[in-house]
């Protein structure tokens, strides 16, 4: 029984590190783009 939670828990770090790494080294940056709408005003 300690063995398969030692294995989980090791699983578990590998899991997070490729998860960090791949959010470190990954290209997750949004694509920007210029964004104009007209607004009409209800001027009372």
């Amino acid at each position: 029984m300690l063995r398969l939670l030692k294995f989980l828990f090791v699983l578990a770090v590998l899991i997070g590190s490729a998860v960090v790494g791949y959010a470190y080294l990954g290209d997750l940056s949004a694509e920007q783009s210029d964004v104009s709408q007209p607004v009409t005003l209800d001027g009372n």
